[in-house]
């Protein structure tokens, strides 16, 4: 069976995979995440994924290989990873009582075929008060995610209702991405 590699070092991605009982290794791609700003978001996710997934595809050519990239967007404004306490209460300030979107990109490289696709969630903030976000900052949650928050754990009180697949915003749409390995050759083990 052909190896598959999964080319991130999130631990919710490597969750998602697990909990699909898949036998994969984990190469962490340090790749540069910078981007044209010009371009729409779902072109910026779907290209950072791509990134990811060559870099590692390059030194594993017998291998299936996943890249994904998630990133938050409000008013057309992509969102990043705070830099710091301020920036995480900023970034969680301007999404409160708001609905943003949610871009998760992936691409999936095998010898045979690839995969780059996008999934698009729409996400709603109750409105939040200050005491509500400095707590939420002070978990320590919003440091390493896209718009300074995780849905999955504390941050799941902050969101008032999602339209769209929970798990892109988690930082993995799972069941388009099984569809998807089984376009590319993957055996599946169901």
């Amino acid at each position: 069976m052909q190896n598959l590699i999964l080319a991130s070092s999130s631990p919710r991605r490597k969750e998602l995979l697990e909990n699909l009982q898949l036998s994969f290794n984990i190469l962490s791609s340090d790749v540069d995440e910078s981007f044209d700003p010009k371009l729409p978001p779902e072109e910026v996710v779907m290209e950072l994924a791509d990134r990811k997934a060559k870099v590692i595809f390059k030194e594993n050519p017998d291998a299936c290989v996943i890249g994904s990239d998630t990133i938050v967007v409000l008013d057309g404004k992509i969102l990043g990873k705070p830099k710091n306490e301020e920036d995480a209460v900023s970034m969680l300030q301007m999404l409160s009582g708001r609905q943003h979107d949610v871009y998760t990109g992936v691409s999936i490289l095998s010898k045979e075929r690839s995969s780059l696709f996008f999934e698009k969630t729409e996400v709603s903030f109750w409105e939040l008060t200050v005491e509500e976000i400095k707590a939420y900052v002070r978990s320590g949650e919003p440091f390493d995610k896209a718009g300074a928050y995780g849905i999955q754990q504390f941050g799941s009180m902050l969101v008032k209702k999602i339209n769209g697949d929970y798990f892109a915003v988690v930082g993995l749409p799972v069941s388009r991405t099984i569809r998807e390995l089984r376009k590319v050759g993957y055996q599946l083990p169901y």
